[in-house]
């Protein structure tokens, strides 16, 4: 027994001296700096869009009339097939347009016929006059009745080009191309003139209407006489045409094909509040309906000289928006900032940085306290956040990374953001 005491004393007296250094009082060894990703701010023109809801509506929509009435014999199209002006909608009864168009041809030749009875007597009065063989009151006579005459044939004539007119409009034909609505009428009804018998609409190029509130407008304006915004082919955001527009779907895909602004009031809505505005998208299949909701993207744009952060970059402090900036020393610095809208996924700092500034974009769950040292790492657009391994360590796989945002939505960081005045 006493031999085996001696032995463990020797044993603790051996470990005692090689645990010199660091975790000798029996603690943890220390942990290296964290890794964190930093981006260093640049200013630089960012591109700017601009984003409203919008509703589409036919290029030209109109509603298909009766012009004669009569009973409606038959529908001669598909109800919302595509047809091209001049097609034939429908057949209203021509019977009683034919008959008519016979009496007024038949008015036609009475007419003729008086007025080259009334001509020939006028004829044989012109020698007797110049002879003073009859008066001057039998002569006048003769020659109103010949003018009377030709006053007749000529409105039984207009008469009878109306009545082929009107039987014309027993077929009823489509005044612009486009897709047609739903019959309002069915075969058999008796129409009059004016009601309304079916709808087209012309859908390629497709229109989006949508406004912008008072507010946007003046803003912007400001900006761009300030020379903060720049925006194409004009010097103000009324009337600038060359802004280039897409739409996004109520499934959140995008429309193919980009158009253009045509419209922009320069008056105020009063029913509204806001101005109003007109985009045409080209829709050669169809596929855009009338009526759809979409949002309405206005592309172009840019932001002059701005400051931009990725997304993950922002937190949320107790006074609002705020970053970590990284010092030359590696140490954490709480910032303040203000934001303004997206440029390309990236949130556009409008106060709180400065070009050159370092900036942690990622790694504020294993860095959050203000002075804390870190170990800054390039950010990588698109990747994950930094190992929390020691430097030198195989970096995450993309994807791997904790909460991190879709590119494009405004999630802002709602990690464990500390106060600025946190020590």
């Amino acid at each position: 027994m006493l031999l085996s005491a001696l032995a463990a004393a020797g044993l603790l007296a051996a470990c005692g001296k090689s645990g010199d250094g660091p975790g000798a009082a029996g603690g943890p060894p220390a942990m290296p700096p964290p890794q964190v990703s930093v981006v260093t701010v640049q200013a630089k023109d960012a591109p700017l869009t601009f984003e409203y809801t919008g509703q589409t509506a036919g290029s030209r929509e109109t509603e298909v009339r009766a012009r004669v009435g009569g009973i409606l014999q038959r529908r001669l199209f598909e109800e919302g097939a595509t047809v091209k002006a001049g097609a034939a909608l429908f057949q209203i009864d021509p019977a009683n347009l034919q008959t008519t168009v016979a009496s007024t041809e038949a008015a036609i030749g009475v007419a003729e016929a008086r007025y080259n009875q009334a001509k020939r007597d006028n004829a044989r009065l012109v020698p007797l006059i110049a002879e003073k063989a009859i008066s001057q009151k039998e002569f006048d006579d003769s020659k109103s009745a010949l003018e009377t005459a030709e006053a007749t044939l000529r409105q039984v004539r207009a008469q009878a080009a109306e009545a082929k007119l009107n039987l014309g409009y027993t077929r009823v034909v489509a005044p612009i191309g486009g897709v047609t609505g739903v019959a309002a009428k069915a075969d058999g009804s008796l129409v009059n003139s004016t009601d309304m018998l079916t709808t087209i609409v012309q859908v390629n190029p497709i229109y989006v209407n949508f406004s912008v509130s008072e507010g946007d407008m003046l803003k912007l304006n400001k900006q761009i006489a300030a020379g903060q915004v720049a925006v194409p082919g004009g010097k103000s955001a009324n009337g600038s045409a060359g802004f280039a527009v897409s739409v996004k779907l109520a499934d959140g895909s995008t429309w193919p094909k980009q158009g253009k602004l045509n419209f922009t009031s320069e008056k105020l809505n009063p029913t509204t509040g806001s101005y109003d505005a007109r985009a045409e998208i080209p829709n050669p299949d169809g596929a855009l309906r009338p009526g759809q909701f979409v949002r309405v993207v206005l592309g172009g744009a840019s932001r002059t000289q701005s400051i931009t952060v990725p997304q993950r970059a922002i937190l949320d402090g107790p006074m609002g928006k705020m970053v970590f900036k990284v010092s030359p020393d590696n140490k954490l610095l709480p910032q303040p900032v203000e934001v303004e809208g997206w440029s390309n996924g990236e949130w556009i700092v409008t106060k709180g940085l400065k070009s050159g500034e370092r900036v942690m974009a990622d790694g504020v769950i294993k860095a959050h306290d203000p002075g804390m040292t870190v170990t800054p790492v390039p950010f990588v657009a698109g990747g994950a956040a930094p190992a929390g391994g020691p430097p030198g360590a195989a970096p995450a796989k993309a994807g791997e990374g904790k909460g991190a945002a879709e590119p494009g939505k405004a999630a802002s960081n709602t990690a464990q953001a500390p106060s600025a005045t946190k020590q």
